[in-house]
């Protein structure tokens, strides 16, 4: 069973998951079903597999101890990632296929080295630019150009699949960072971290103000400010707080609260719970 490093893996046969593809090849081309499909010569193996659910940006922010050691993602070391991603652009080769991706976090190539002892038909790409794929590889660095080595590569036929990896990536994310969740579901508060999944790291794009690793944007205004500061004081879990809660611990005009909830939501820093009116701080 492929293990994700955090005690999750794609051990449950999901729609979503590796199973399926591992079980039935799931790659664009023959060959891909029986293991790595990196070029000759570049078989270097780590001592405990692991499959990590990643961004392109964590890819790209990956780290190094030195040219040889193995990558790093939330300072944990990854042999294998999966992430999905947008084909931008698709070059055929004589001996690979490159693929460069977007997921919007950033820019990755990907190559899927050719088998030689395939059918013809079986080495055309299966996919077109413009499609979003799935890849399971390895994380690979080359005249200090990164790229990944795949095994796999899946056409995504459900877009809720997109949807859903962010989610996985996110929750192996807070994992490494803070820590896993408490039993009764609250969140063990980890050193902040410089890195990030995401482009701004969770900000929005002018930064600001910070409470506890999340940033408002410096056009906030005093309401959402304060309202998104009591939601970060309190304990963190899947329900959240109802706005008549917010109102009265605040004193503030319930009118006010829904105005800063409306602000807070479209600055994507908190998110609706059980009902339209309970909100929570959306983690990153």
């Amino acid at each position: 069973m492929a293990n994700y490093g955090y005690g999750g893996g794609y051990g449950q046969t999901t729609s979503y998951g590796g199973q399926s593809a591992a079980n039935d090849g799931g790659g664009f081309m023959a060959g891909s079903q029986s293991g790595s499909q990196e070029s000759p010569g570049n078989a270097k193996q780590s001592g405990k597999e692991t499959l990590r659910p990643v961004t392109i940006k964590q890819i790209i922010d990956a780290t190094q101890a030195h040219p040889d050691g193995n990558f790093k993602v939330d300072d944990s070391e990854i042999s294998q990632i999966t992430f999905v991603g947008q084909i931008n652009s698709i070059n055929p080769q004589a001996t690979n296929i490159t693929y460069k991706l977007d997921d919007g976090t950033g820019l990755i190539e990907v190559k899927q080295w050719i088998d030689n002892e395939a059918e013809d038909g079986l080495q055309k790409p299966q996919s077109k630019e413009g499609d979003y794929v799935r890849v399971w590889g390895r994380l690979k660095a080359f005249n200090n150009k990164r790229h990944v080595g795949s095994h796999i590569i899946r056409p995504v036929a459900d877009f809720n699949e997109v949807s859903y990896h962010l989610l996985e990536a996110t929750a192996a994310h807070l994992y490494f960072t803070r820590g896993p969740p408490n039993a009764d579901g609250t969140v063990v508060k980890g050193e902040a971290n410089n890195g990030g999944m995401f482009v701004d790291g969770g900000a929005g794009a002018n930064g600001g103000a910070q409470y506890q690793g999340k940033r408002l944007s410096s056009k906030s205004s005093a309401a959402a400010r304060k309202v998104y500061e009591h939601l970060q004081s309190m304990p963190q879990n899947n329900e959240g707080l109802h706005v008549h809660m917010i109102a009265g611990k605040l004193q503030m005009p319930i009118n006010d609260v829904f105005k800063a909830g409306d602000e807070l939501l479209g600055e994507g820093l908190i998110y609706t719970t059980v009902d339209d009116e309970t909100w929570a701080v959306l983690e990153y």
